[in-house]
C-alpha cells in the first residue's frame, strides 16, 4: 500500500481488489473501536452495491473483531418502489452481505424506498441520523464521482435536506446494469432515496472505495479536479478525516 494526500483527503493505493477490501475493513474496524471507546456506540452509515464485495467479506469474517453489539448501523440510499424482500434493494444487499453473517448490531435503521409517503420516510430517517453525531459513513464512489445516489444533476454541496428522493440520470442506471443488479437499464428504478451531501459530509470519518478502470475517471476527478457538484465526491478534499480505497486500475490516472 502507497498513500498520498490530495489536500485533506488520504488515498491510499492498493494491488488488487481483494487487498483493498481486506485493507478497507481494517480501517473500518479502527475507526468503529475507538468511537465505542469514545462513545459507547458507534453511528455507522454503509453503502450498498457490488463495489463493497471484497470490503463486506473481509470485515465479516471471523472472529468478528468488531463489537456489533455497540453498532448501529444505516445505508445511504435505497431505490424508490422495491421493498426490503426484493434482490435489487438496499436493505437485500445489506442483511445478505452483512446483517445476516454478523452477531446481532446495536440497531438497524432501514430506508424504506415502498413508504406510502416518501417525503415522510426522508423526514423519519433524517431526525434518526439527528439524533447523535455519525461516526462513519462507507461509501462507494460513482462513475461520474456521484456519492450514495448524488448525481452530478442532483449532488448539492449546501442541501438542507438531509435525506431526499431524486431522480436517476442515465449513467447511474446503467452502472446498475453494468453491475449486474439489473437485467435492463428499463429495470432500473427511476427514482431513489438517498442521503445527501452535507449528511454524508457530516461524519465524523469517511471511507471510500473505488475499483477497476471504469472508476478511473472518477477517482482522478475526484483527487485533483475542481471541487464542484459537477464531481459530488471532490467535496471529500474538504473533510478533515476522509480516506479513499483504489486499486491500481482504478489509479490509472493519477
Amino acid at each position: 500500500m502507497n498513500s498520498r494526500h490530495y489536500e485533506k483527503l488520504e488515498v491510499r493505493h492498493y494491488a488488487d481488489r481483494q487487498t483493498l477490501g481486506r485493507a478497507a475493513a481494517d480501517h473500518v474496524r479502527g475507526i468503529v473501536a475507538a468511537a465505542r471507546a469514545a462513545r459507547g456506540v458507534a453511528r455507522v452509515v454503509f453503502a450498498c452495491a457490488p463495489s463493497q464485495n471484497e470490503f463486506f467479506r473481509a470485515l465479516v469474517a471471523p472472529p468478528h473483531t468488531v463489537p456489533w453489539a455497540d453498532v448501529i448501523v444505516f445505508h445511504s440510499d435505497e431505490f424508490v418502489g422495491l421493498s426490503a424482500s426484493q434482490p435489487q434493494s438496499s436493505r437485500h444487499y445489506l442483511r445478505a452481505h452483512l446483517l445476516d453473517a454478523i452477531p446481532a448490531p446495536h440497531g438497524f435503521h432501514a430506508l424504506r424506498g415502498e413508504a406510502p409517503s416518501l417525503p415522510a420516510e426522508c423526514e423519519r430517517y433524517a431526525l434518526l441520523l439527528r439524533e447523535r453525531p455519525i461516526d462513519l459513513v462507507c461509501l462507494g464512489l460513482g462513475g461520474k464521482g456521484h456519492i450514495a445516489f448524488n448525481d452530478p444533476a442532483a449532488a448539492n454541496f449546501d442541501d438542507a435536506e438531509m435525506v431526499k428522493v431524486v431522480e436517476l440520470d442515465e449513467m447511474s442506471r446503467e452502472q446498475q446494469v453494468h453491475d449486474g443488479c439489473f437485467a435492463r437499464e428499463k429495470d432500473v428504478p427511476t427514482h431513489a432515496l438517498t442521503l445527501t451531501i452535507p449528511a454524508l459530509f457530516s461524519a465524523r470519518a469517511i471511507s471510500c472505495i473505488a475499483a477497476g478502470p471504469r472508476k478511473a475517471g472518477a477517482v482522478q476527478a475526484t483527487a485533483s479536479g475542481p471541487i464542484l457538484e459537477a464531481c459530488p465526491a471532490s467535496i471529500l478534499r474538504a473533510h478533515p478525516n476522509a480516506v479513499l480505497h483504489i486499486d491500481a486500475e482504478a489509479a490509472a490516472k493519477l
